[in-house]
């Protein structure tokens, strides 16, 4: 099967000539060679333009090549303008299945009849995607719905595409120089789980339901209802929104739009996504997103198909917040420390020379006005330099990088003069700021006190088992004599220490109440909140 797929695709690559699509003049001999020599060669041009071939070449391919399309469309700084215009008609123009498939599928996950479900249901799809598509109805009680309906028999074409990426990203580990330092395999499957994420409607219901609440009475992002009553893996039912697609420039300039607030504000929601809430819609491209009607001076984004959601981790945040800002200030030895420090390349890694190539590379970029400055651009220069320091491709940051560019490809689109930087930064300072205040760590601290106290009578237990050869089985006389060498070893200890503790806390304590702020703070915390912190200060302090 996979090799049918395979000539599948190079035969859609012949009929449609991509091979013009490629330039030339930078590909080694062999690849040009291969380029003049292979068999498309044989075949006729066709009479359509660049752009349109390779929108029907994707379209031919399926699922996977077509969310490829769909992320390209959305780099007009690095696509010529003809490609990226046509490339965009795969958003949300993909051909349909016939209505009385759909019908089908949702009078089976529902089970009952269509003009039972709904006092009207059109026939017509109102928009069509790569994984499903959606028609237009309204519920007994009045309400104006779309219902989201999967393509039957999906599954069995992405597993078949899957199959021959994971085939190809081994080979690339395994033949190509670079190929173990990109982690392909990784990345393939990384994308596997997201693809299979995006079938299940149901987890794109819950995602949806979580964004809305994270956005509750925002200005800057409506996200739509959720009926889950009418809602199953493969059907899903929620409000229908009425906006402006967010492409539809010549449309919103006729209303007035404030376009420098609306470009603005989509970098916003996307920073205040990965670091407020660490929970972030990562497949916002055109076709998923339209701007409220009647709001020219203060524009609002409406979201739509969250079934890609990205999450980052503590640890990701904060490092990602401090790179970010380092980039921003031009502070290259702090980015190279960072990669270090995080693991993002080797330890062994010459801090030195990672600074020098980091600053060959971005130096010159940031001599332009920033509003010209892509931070897209900026990455792939960062990425190339990566090379000869073995940076490794980081799965968990992918999705992030892809929706980052998404964002900025469209604000660009937007406003040409978007300074994507001087919108970041002051978020990502105060966000910095905000974190390590001593009121949020006093919080965070409150909220994992409980936990820490139930643990603390296991503690000793816990360090015991972790030793090296436990076997997980202890007899009562050796638990004893360990429990009698740990008291033993405790009491040999200096008191002194334990002093220099509790007269550092108390120092540390009376500076911090000195400060207003922080006084209201702790004003603002429940009473058994601040008891557990006495409690877990007390136990500190008792440590020998």
């Amino acid at each position: 099967m996979g090799l049918r797929r395979l000539l599948a695709i190079v035969w859609i690559f012949c009929r449609y000539r991509l091979d013009t699509l490629i330039p030339t003049n930078s590909l080694p001999l062999r690849a040009r060679l291969l380029l003049a020599l292979g068999p498309w060669r044989l075949m006729p041009t066709p009479k359509e333009s660049r752009g349109a071939r390779l929108r029907l070449a994707l379209e031919s391919l399926g699922s996977i090549f077509i969310k490829f399309g769909q992320i390209l469309s959305t780099r007009r700084d690095l696509l010529p303008a003809d490609i990226s215009a046509e490339l965009a008609y795969l958003q949300d123009r993909v051909p349909p299945f016939s209505s009385e498939l759909a019908v089908s599928v949702i009078e089976k996950a529902l089970g009952r009849p269509v003009g039972e479900l709904f006092a009207s249901f059109d026939n017509q799809a109102l928009a069509s995607a790569s994984i499903a598509q959606v028609h237009a109805a309204t519920l007994p009680d009045g309400k104006q719905v779309v219902v989201k309906v999967v393509r039957p028999g999906i599954e069995k074409v992405i597993e078949q595409d899957l199959r021959l990426l994971t085939t190809l990203a081994r080979l690339v580990q395994r033949l190509f120089p670079d190929g173990r330092r990109l982690r392909p395999v990784e990345v393939v499957e990384d994308y596997r789980l997201t693809i299979y994420d995006e079938l299940d409607l149901q987890r794109e219901g819950a995602n949806t339901s979580q964004l809305r609440r994270n956005f509750t009475h925002s200005e800057i992002l409506y996200v739509p209802d959720v009926y889950w009553d009418y809602t199953r893996r493969n059907v899903l039912v929620m409000e229908r929104i009425h906006g402006i697609p967010v492409t539809d420039v010549d449309t919103l300039k006729a209303q007035g739009t404030d376009m420098k607030k609306l470009a603005e504000r989509g970098v916003e929601i996307f920073f205040t996504q990965v670091f407020r809430d660490s929970f972030f819609h990562a497949d916002m491209h055109p076709g998923n997103i339209f701007v409220a009607e009647g709001r020219p001076q203060s524009p609002q984004y409406i979201a739509i198909d969250c079934a890609i959601i990205g999450s980052l981790s503590d640890f990701d945040q904060y490092y990602l917040a401090r790179n970010l800002l380092a980039i921003f200030q031009r502070n290259y030895r702090e980015v190279a420390e960072l990669h270090v420090e995080c693991g993002w390349v080797p330890p062994e890694t010459r801090v030195h020379e990672f600074e020098a190539a980091i600053r060959s590379v971005s130096e010159p970029i940031f001599e332009k006005p920033l509003s010209e400055i892509s931070f897209g651009q900026l990455l792939v220069y960062l990425f190339q330099t990566a090379r000869r320091f073995d940076m490794e491709v980081q799965p968990s940051l992918v999705l992030l990088q892809k929706t980052l560019l998404n964002i900025e490809g469209l604000g660009r689109q937007l406003y040409p003069q978007l300074d994507l930087w001087a919108t970041a930064m002051p978020f990502l300072e105060q966000w910095v700021k905000d974190r390590y205040a001593p009121q949020s760590l006093l919080r965070r601290m409150s909220h994992r006190l409980p936990g820490w106290l139930e643990q603390l009578p296991h503690l000793p237990d816990t360090l015991l088992e972790q030793r090296p050869g436990h076997s997980g089985e202890r007899t009562h006389r050796e638990l004893e004599q360990r429990l009698a060498l740990v008291e033993q070893a405790a009491e040999r200890r200096d008191r002194r220490a334990r002093n220099q503790r509790a007269a550092i806390l108390a120092l540390l304590g009376a500076a911090l109440l000195s400060d207003p702020g922080i006084r209201e703070g702790l004003a603002e915390l429940p009473p058994a909140s601040i008891l557990l912190a006495v409690v877990a200060v007390y136990f500190f302090i008792r440590q020998r």
